[in-house]
């Protein structure tokens, strides 16, 4: 059940018959249960509850209860007597001078208590926010980049930038307010999409004239370019990769209270919708010229982030300086519209990728020069994304000798990129997995035995990449050979002619992969108490740590992680989240969680009980190697002698036997894939059906297998989406957003889904860089689905006839577009 102390998330394990009553549609989220694949390293700790709760067991997620009967706490469940409503003004224009803002009329409005403007930020000393990425321009300037602070000073540089904050005693008081706000604007020219910005007509600032904020190379460009001279085939392809909305179900939404009675000088208090509270903190204390104790950040319940709730936004600063100003507890809650305008988008990147390969179809080297629409302010997150990260990926499961990458972040008059699930692993699988099967069919190569002649082999484990990143371990060409036989891949001839016998065009799509995981941030802090609760000799282990809830279940695999320990049921173990007054650190993203912060779990418990029974020791007056554990109790051997966890809590300091501990992992994990689909193409529209997906799943040893194959199906629909359907679409004469809201923009729906899904986790090859030997999991699914099912379409053209088409599929492939290009008519995007 879950359970709150202020908004804090405390999670505490739901009795069955309380999931039962609370879940009439349990199952649908059941799996077989998988052995355990821990060994503990403490000999003598028990089993029993851990054989049943413990990692590897199919126990039912406890978040789940409170959620499913409204009980859930997300920031808009926090709302108190006498808060204010702010409302935000935003910029109708992409590029515009700020004239003049006059807030009179809605100052006179009924309930209004305050027009707060970039204007009265500049004069208050507010400091920028911070923009940039540690790369360089040509001339070895730094990034190049506006300065941007919570509100627009003097000048707006997207659409649906915010210029004023409106705050009110009630939403519609402060809706109507805003509409009453007078700003005069003076159009300025504008960068209206990523080739506008190549072609540099006008510019988003005077320190990039070329609108190129920074870039980066990588590898040997003359090495690369002899290859490409000696090579017998060489591939060329160019390819989009279009801009996408995060689309979590809850908005970005935040609370923020000033407590001047607090401190020296006054704190602020913050609820917010958030993946990295610690960087929330940081950012609002800045602004407010604090030191960072002075700020607190709570997350609770958090409706989906997928990487865009990584980084702290103008509204939370903007939002934290007016509850200063006003003295009042304000309540903002974003509407779909603004999510659509102003929080980060994620991909938006056009490659220029070749292979070169010897006559018999050995890559020889891989070039990739990309340009990446960054938007008009460039974050630090949404340029090492593509300058960096992407690369680190983009040679994959292959063993390619030879790179020659130039990457660009261009300006323009668009909302500024930034994570979106996956972020830059996706962009760069899609490249290569386009590559190689554009590979197969100009060189009459077999494209299963293209990727098997180029994959690494397990006996180069460890293996150093291209780009300097090590793969501790993998066995990429079994995940091939196990996916082949999951998906039937020998009887798609079949399938194809009943396809063909109803004048449909059927496909068979492949793609094998990696991704990297961790944020390359390998630290992560926590606390363990064990603490007596009641009178009847028993407790909790209560767990903190600062990775985040956001609908990923984590509290329930850190739960398990320290059932495996200290062999307790669920009902003894919480788990407290989301409370940078308990601790502090990178947060959640990058598929960290478990590896990172669940290691951190499962030593710090080691080391709880390890410090329980050396106090066991001296309370039975034995050695602690003559101690043995089991079900929360130490007994000395070949004895009755023994004494409970929560007794020997009890009877220390406020009945707590307590832990603060950090422990770092060795390094990122590489969960790796082969996926398969089939898809059948109606020739007549050019709708594509996505009849089945199979997929064979590297992701190391498994905690909670429904939870890991939630993360894998669910992560696999939303590159459906992008393969399909998504795109983010900007007017490209007044950089207006076309796609403002959810009858504009195509969202996967659930008959887009496969019609047959097959999802499989090989769970024998644990990662060496973390004690658990776990891998991350959360974008797997995302980062192999989209090329799998371009794949799959470009295919469907070849068999029907079309071979010719396949280099030139661009994302999304809607059914006009699709159309269009055996039609010879290919529609607009």
């Amino acid at each position: 059940m879950l359970v709150y102390s202020g908004i804090a998330p405390v999670f505490l394990f739901a009795p069955p018959s309380l999931l039962l009553s609370a879940m009439s549609c349990s199952a649908a989220s059941s799996s077989s249960s998988i052995p355990s694949p821990f060994s503990t390293t403490q000999a003598n700790v028990g089993a029993g509850f851990a054989a049943r709760f413990g990692s590897g067991q199919a126990v039912q997620r406890m978040e789940d209860a409170a959620l499913l009967q409204g009980q859930g706490r997300f920031v808009d469940n926090i709302a108190q007597p006498g808060d204010a409503w702010a409302v935000f003004v935003r910029s109708p224009y992409a590029h515009a001078a700020i004239e003049s803002i006059d807030s009179s009329a809605a100052l006179a409005l009924p309930g209004v208590q305050a027009v707060i403007t970039g204007a009265d930020l500049l004069a208050a000393q507010v400091p920028p926010m911070a923009t940039g990425a540690p790369f360089q321009r040509t001339d070895g300037s730094a990034c190049a980049s506006p300065q941007r602070y919570p509100l627009a000073v003097e000048r707006v540089r997207f659409v649906g930038e915010a210029v004023a904050l409106v705050v009110a005693d009630s939403q519609e008081q402060a809706l109507n307010a805003a509409e009453a706000v007078a700003v005069d604007y003076a159009e300025l020219p504008i960068v209206a999409s990523l080739q506008a910005a190549l072609q540099a007509q006008a510019q988003v600032v005077d320190s990039a004239p070329d609108n190129i904020a920074c870039q980066a190379s990588h590898g040997d460009a003359q090495a690369a370019a002899q290859a490409f001279a000696q090579a017998a085939h060489v591939v060329q392809l160019r390819l989009e990769h279009q801009r996408l909305a995060a689309l979590t179900m809850e908005p970005r939404a935040t609370r923020a209270q000033w407590d001047s009675q607090a401190g020296e000088g006054g704190r602020l208090l913050l609820w917010t919708s958030a993946q990295a509270p610690s960087a929330v903190r940081a950012a609002v204390a800045k602004t407010l010229g604090l030191p960072a104790e002075a700020v607190r950040v709570q997350v609770g319940d958090v409706g989906g982030g997928f990487g865009m709730k990584s980084i702290p936004y103008p509204e939370d600063l903007a939002l934290a300086w007016a509850a200063r100003a006003t003295g009042r507890s304000l309540r903002w809650m974003a509407e779909r519209s603004e999510d659509f305008a102003s929080a980060t988008p994620g991909r938006d990147i056009c490659s220029h990728a070749a292979l070169a390969l010897d006559a018999q179809g050995r890559i020889l080297a891989l070039r990739v020069h990309s340009d990446a629409n960054v938007g008009a302010y460039p974050l630090a997150l949404g340029v090492v994304i593509q300058l960096l990260v992407g690369p680190w990926v983009q040679t994959s499961v292959y063993d390619i000798p030879v790179i020659d990458f130039q990457f660009r972040a261009l300006l323009t008059h668009q909302a500024p990129i930034g994570a979106y699930r996956g972020a830059g692993r996706p962009e760069a699988i899609y490249n290569i997995e386009r590559l190689m099967d554009e590979a197969a069919r100009q060189t009459g190569i077999d494209r299963i035995h293209l990727r098997q002649r180029n994959m690494i082999a397990p006996t180069q484990m460890p293996y150093t990449n291209a780009m300097g990143q090590v793969y501790d371990v993998g066995d990429f060409p079994r995940m091939l050979e196990q996916a082949l036989a999951l998906a039937d891949w020998q009887g798609f001839a079949a399938r194809a002619q009943e396809s063909a016998a109803r004048g449909c065009w059927r496909g068979l799509g492949i793609a094998s992969f990696l991704e990297w995981t961790g944020g390359n941030v390998f630290k992560e802090s926590v606390t363990v108490d064990i603490r007596a609760e009641g009178d009847d000799g028993q407790g909790v282990v209560e767990v903190f740590s600062a990775v985040n809830p956001m609908g990923q279940g984590i509290a329930t695999s850190l739960a398990q992680l320290v059932v495996d320990v200290f062999d307790l049921p669920l009902e003894q173990v919480r788990v407290v989240l989301g409370d940078t007054d308990r601790g502090n650190g990178f947060g959640s993203s990058g598929s960290r969680s478990l590896f990172t912060g669940g290691s951190a779990i499962h030593t710090g418990a080691q080391q709880a009980l390890e410090q329980a029974l050396q106090l066991a020791a001296q309370a039975l007056e034995a050695a602690p190697q003559d101690i043995g554990y089991q079900g929360g109790r130490f007994t000395v051997s070949g004895t009755d002698h023994s004494i409970g966890l929560f007794e020997l809590a009890a009877r220390q300091t406020d009945g707590v036997i307590a832990l603060a501990h950090t422990n770092r992992v060795d390094g990122p994990s590489w969960p790796n894939a082969t996926h398969i689909s089939e898809v059948e193409i109606d020739p007549a529209t050019g709708e594509v059906q996505v009849l089945s997906y199979s997929g064979m799943n590297d992701v190391g040893r498994i905690v909670n297998p429904p939870i890991v194959r939630g993360q894998l199906e669910g992560g696999a629909l939303q590159g459906i989406g992008q393969a399909l359907l998504e795109q983010i679409a900007y007017d490209p004469d007044s950089g207006q957003l076309i796609t403002g809201s959810l009858m504009d923009y195509a969202a996967p729906r659930a008959h887009h889904a496969p019609l047959l899904l097959r999802t499989e986790m090989d769970t024998s090859i644990p990662c060496r860089n973390n004690p658990l030997g776990v891998k991350g999991v959360g974008e797997l699914g995302t980062i192999g689905a989209t090329p799998c099912i371009v794949n799959a379409v470009a295919d469907a053209l070849a068999r029907a006839g079309h071979g010719e088409l396949c280099a030139q599929l661009q994302m999304p492939l809607t059914p006009g577009k699709l159309w269009g290009y055996w039609s010879g008519r290919t529609a607009q995007q």
